[in-house]
């Protein structure tokens, strides 16, 4: 790849005028760090003595390439430079799947602690991720939970391609399995043994979608945002057949739109899940629920939610 040096001030003057054609600072940032291999903490040195030298991994003519795409036709950087960082991965992105959300990284965080909590951190147990999409939270389990059995799932077939190429470059475990179908119906062999259950189901109402920015809307796949008139039609096939599909003290932690938590612990509660709580995102809006299905009587006493 073809690199190419410059003074600081000209790739500040550069920045400039690139962002008078539109956009975010931040996401240009973003697009130094992954294209052209230039840290934050390395242009604000450049800001500070911009006669230094700036080495660039691509040239500056290409990232303005990329960046014109971005500002005029709404493309997703990710998608532009076919790479997403998240939390430790870098995986790969592509307009198959959704792009994974730093939000969504909690869901990670939570689904550990009630692991730790009741001491089966990390001991043997089975995990599925339903709706993988490029398989970001499947990635992040197996390599947490390296001694169970996990099952990531996808109704798209083009979503399961691209979490199989993320997957074998990412984790070394042999215990996981890739599965096309319809939330828990590709699991019918292990209901009753999921010990843990991730998702981050399509949420958004159907009404809503067209009124997403274009970046979402035009370049991300529909099946992976409408959740139907009231948003909600995912988290009810999921919720409704957890109760068979875990097991005995199994975990169901979701993720939903902001302004869905209190619908989706009552669909969680309808469907006996137990210990039914919200969980926020780092700005404090309540985007997950996480429930149970009842342990075994005996051990009942050794939590607490």
């Amino acid at each position: 790849m073809e690199s190419e040096q410059c003074s600081g001030q000209e790739l500040l003057a550069w920045r400039r005028q690139q962002l008078l054609r539109g956009g975010r600072d931040v996401d240009l940032d973003w697009l130094l760090a992954m294209e052209a291999n230039l840290s934050w903490a390395e242009l604000q040195r450049l800001r500070i003595l911009p006669e230094e030298t700036a080495s660039l991994a691509r040239p500056l003519a290409a990232l303005e390439e990329l960046w014109g795409r971005h500002v005029q036709d709404h493309v997703p950087l990710q998608h532009l430079v076919g790479r997403c960082p998240w939390r430790d991965l870098e995986l790969r992105s592509s307009p198959a799947a959704l792009i994974p959300r730093q939000e969504t990284e909690l869901l990670i965080d939570f689904a550990l602690e009630c692991l730790r909590e009741e001491g089966r951190f990390p001991h043997g147990g089975r995990w599925a991720d339903l709706g993988t999409g490029s398989g970001a939270m499947a990635i992040a389990l197996a390599r947490a939970l390296r001694g169970w059995h996990g099952h990531a799932v996808d109704l798209s077939a083009a979503a399961i391609g691209l979490a199989r190429i993320n997957f074998n470059a990412m984790t070394t475990s042999p215990n996981w399995q890739l599965h096309q179908g319809s939330w828990w119906e590709p699991l019918r062999p292990w209901w009753g043994q999921f010990d843990l259950v991730v998702s981050n189901p399509p949420y958004i109402p159907d009404r809503v979608v067209d009124a997403l920015d274009p970046l979402v809307r035009d370049h991300e796949p529909k099946q992976a945002l409408c959740g139907g008139e009231d948003g909600l039609d995912c988290c009810r096939a999921i919720v409704n057949l957890a109760p068979r599909a875990l097991s005995a003290g199994g975990w169901l932690l979701l993720e939903h739109h902001h302004d869905q938590s209190d619908q989706v612990l009552a669909l969680m509660r309808s469907a006996g899940l137990i210990f039914a709580q919200s969980r926020s995102d780092l700005c404090g809006v309540k985007r997950f629920a996480i429930a149970r299905r009842a342990p075994h009587p005996e051990a009942v006493s050794r939590f607490r939610p």
